[in-house]
Order: C-alpha cells, then structure tokens, then sequence
C-alpha cells in the first residue's frame, strides 16, 4: 500500500473505523429508505454522495470527538438520557452530512502524526 494512504486512510484502528463505518451506513439505510418513498427518488449524484459520507464519516467522527475530548478533557456531564440520545443523534448526523468537508481535516491529522511517529521510531 503506497504509504501516504497507509497513514491517512489507515490511520484509524479497524474496530474503530468499522464501527463508525456501520453508523455510516445506517445512515445511507435511511436515507434510500426515505427516498424510495418519494416519487422521484434519489439522484445518482445524491448515492454517490451518501456513498462518499458513508466512508469518510469514521474520519469525521473522529475530528468531532478530538475536538471535543480537547475542549471537554476528563470531565463528565450528567444529562437525562434522551437529551443525551439526541445530541449524540444529531452531532452524528452533522458530522455525517458534512463528512465530505470535515473528514479531510482528520485525514491530513492522522497523515502528520503517523508521519511524525515513524521519524520518532
């Protein structure tokens, strides 16, 4: 593998990936479920981008928990779960709709760290 997709697209660890990655994928479910309700359905360019977010959200994802455990640190809230289920719903779906645009902040991250460690090794 050419080493600059090594350190970016495999950057992240494969239970992690994967599992945001499922996340991702529910949401494309969704959204094709929904649209085959409509009469026009989805457009090719909308499948290519649900296809697109599908496997950019896990770096996604992981930019909007690194900002976040850099903000928040060790601290922990207690909220009422359902307030809790819903901001985590909607901060996934944020970061699912806007993966195309966030995803590339977390991949030129995971790039220079992986970079860095192997001169450091």
């Amino acid at each position: 593998m050419h080493p600059v997709i090594e350190k970016t697209f495999g950057g992240l660890s494969k239970p992690y990936y994967f599992r945001h990655f499922a996340f991702g994928l529910i949401f494309v479910a969704f959204f094709i479920f929904m649209s085959l309700r409509s009469p026009n359905g989805i457009p090719l360019n909308g499948a290519i981008l649900f296809a697109l977010n599908a496997f950019l959200y896990p770096y996604s994802r992981f930019v909007y928990e690194s900002v976040v455990g850099f903000f928040v640190g060790n601290n922990v809230f207690v909220l009422p779960a359902v307030m809790l289920l819903f901001a985590k719903l909607m901060t996934m779906l944020l970061c699912f709709m806007f993966a195309i645009f966030i995803a590339p902040v977390g991949l030129a991250y995971l790039y220079y760290h992986h970079t860095k460690q192997a001169k450091q090794g």
